[in-house]
């Protein structure tokens, strides 16, 4: 036993009420458990219970223990001046000045094992053996729950850059898309690259590739050398030219190459990026009009310039490819900026109309295959599409990885079945 399993057991009622007394005799009614306190103070707030003939309003506090009142020095805390029940697994103290109530002997076995086996388990999700009883309808508002909880937690990371560029949200596509395009490895270069460039310069090179190529490529480190061929030099003269004159701050992060795809090298996705600013200037207000995926889709699909159609790296030649943007790629950039952007838009903003196209964005996507989602395919859990997805990996990452199977809707499910 644990005070959180604890904690579950007196908030979803799961013991036996029958002859329901306190450690003194006197009869227990529970009209209301309260709300669940996650702050300091007693464990439940607002809570309503009568007493012999008495009913009273206020909180309920639980402990393993009795005799944990005096440890944690409750007496002495205003805090919990109002508690009306004092909850206990196991009554060790009889000289407590207040109602207890022991649940020791009124809560089944069965549902300590059931806990006790969650919490052992090594399997994929500690519920493997069990999840397959759980209700379709459980887990259809269970996964809304968890896409929604999702999209707010990436809100609320990418919401620092809301004060970081005084809520321009031209730029804050910016740097999100350009910490995209730099994947895991090089995502936090990418993003410093990003936030080195002022967006109006960006605007001023619309229609001109070569000089966004030189100044991305350059921000990156890239351009610090003499080549042998004639493309990176000219890269290298327009940087230096654009740097003295722009005044760009400088990059301590440096992009990686190692152990990777020649396709996501960061010379080719620096490429890609220049080539899609150049075609798209104002890109997020363009997002915020578009009705489908498809056209979204339509805006990201850009070619690198024909330099690299027979290069991945500077001075190194490699055969014939035309270096596009990929349907994976293009996949990625929209769960991983484009929804999260315009959830996080529609949030500050209070319009509702941009949340839900954001989550209509994802249910209009494939489903993703990972680790994660293969995971729970395998146990026959449905993955549909995006958002789909994209709750599963919420569902693995922020619960299953960590047993929260008590504030889990699934593992709740399986406990009181």
């Amino acid at each position: 036993m644990n005070e959180r399993l604890l904690q579950f057991i007196w908030q979803f009622q799961y013991f036996n009420f029958s002859d329901l007394t306190t450690t003194a005799e006197e009869s227990i009614q529970i009209l209301h458990t309260g709300q669940h306190n996650s702050n300091q103070g007693p464990d439940f707030l607002f809570a309503k219970i009568k007493i012999g003939k008495t009913t009273l309003v206020g909180s309920v506090e639980l402990h393993l223990k009795t005799s944990d009142w005096k440890k944690h020095q409750h007496s002495f805390d205003k805090n919990y001046n109002n508690v009306i029940l004092h909850v206990v697994w196991e009554n060790d103290d009889s000289d407590i000045n207040h109602p207890v109530l022991q649940l020791k002997q009124r809560v089944a076995k069965i549902l300590l094992q059931r806990y006790q086996v969650l919490m052992q388990s090594n399997s994929f999700i500690a519920c493997t053996k069990s999840v397959h009883k759980v209700p379709d309808i459980i887990w259809l508002s269970w996964k809304d729950r968890l896409l929604s909880e999702r999209l707010i937690r990436k809100a609320n990371l990418n919401s620092v850059y809301l004060k970081k560029n005084e809520n321009h949200w031209e730029e804050i596509f910016w740097w999100m898309l350009a910490q995209n395009f730099g994947l895991k490895v090089n995502a936090k270069s990418f993003a410093a690259i990003a936030q080195s460039i002022p967006i109006n310069v960006l605007y001023k090179f619309k229609n001109q590739p070569v000089q966004l190529e030189a100044i991305l490529m350059g921000q990156a480190g890239l351009l610090q050398n003499e080549y042998k061929d004639e493309y990176p030099n000219l890269l290298r003269k327009e940087y230096n030219f654009l740097k003295a004159k722009f005044k760009f701050a400088e990059v301590h992060q440096a992009v990686l190459f190692l152990r990777m795809r020649p396709s996501n090298s960061p010379t080719i996705r620096l490429a890609q990026l220049a080539m899609l600013i150049s075609q798209s200037s104002f890109l997020f207000s363009k997002i915020k009009e578009v009705k489908s995926v498809d056209e979204i889709k339509t805006l990201f699909k850009v070619i690198a310039s024909s330099y690299w159609d027979n290069h991945y790296h500077f001075d190194k030649l490699s055969a014939f490819q035309k270096k596009k943007l990929g349907n994976t790629t293009i996949h990625s950039i929209i769960i991983n900026t484009v929804v999260p952007m315009l959830f996080l838009y529609g949030a500050y903003l209070n319009e509702e109309k941009y949340k839900r196209k954001a989550i209509l964005f994802l249910e209009n996507l494939a489903a993703e295959k990972n680790s994660i989602t293969k995971g729970f395919e395998m146990l026959k859990i449905a993955n549909k599409n995006s958002a789909d997805s994209q709750a599963l990996i919420e569902l693995k990452n922020e619960y299953c990885n960590q047993k929260r199977c008590l504030e889990c809707a699934i593992g709740n499910s399986i406990l009181k079945s």
